[in-house]
């Protein structure tokens, strides 16, 4: 395994861990649609390096030139690279996840149990609650390990 994509999986699971702390400690505390945001974007932070590690695995591989900068080409070159289901369904979460950090929000019942970001993507109303930030949580945790198990060369059989 190359440097550079141990450096982005590592660099993944620290992106990961902050994302822990703010779901489970911040979150916890606050109670606010600002911690909510930043979740979101530690999630993102995640799939990207996730996604690097997996194009510099396969230019070490010779199987691409290079690592593509733009999220659309990153996405494009993995959907090729791997065109399983699985695959194909982390990434259009990880689409989500940006239309929803890019998107215009509403804040409602701050520094409540149930505090709410209501994002408004693509003419749709997609509200962030605790509970479904932690199904987004759980989600992008899932990719990572899908990541780490393709970086490790792991197959089906061997589980």
């Amino acid at each position: 395994m190359g440097e550079f994509v141990e450096e982005s999986l590592d660099n993944a699971k620290k992106e990961l861990r902050r994302a822990d702390h703010l779901f489970f400690v911040s979150l916890k505390y606050t109670r606010t649609v600002d911690v909510l945001k930043s979740l979101v974007a530690r999630l993102i932070n995640t799939f990207q390096f996730g996604c690097a590690s997996l194009l510099q695995k396969a230019q070490d591989e010779h199987l691409v030139e290079e690592v593509p900068d733009l999220p659309r080409v990153v996405i494009t070159k993995l959907t090729q690279l791997y065109p399983d289901e699985e695959m194909k369904n982390f990434l259009n979460f990880y689409l989500l996840l940006r239309k929803i950090d890019r998107a215009e929000f509403e804040r409602a019942r701050e520094f409540r149990r149930h505090v709410t970001m209501t994002a408004f993507v693509d003419d749709k109303k997609i509200e962030l609650t605790i509970d479904i930030a932690f199904d987004y949580y759980t989600k992008t945790k899932e990719f990572l390990m899908y990541v780490d198990k393709i970086i490790q060369g792991k197959t089906e059989d061997e589980e």
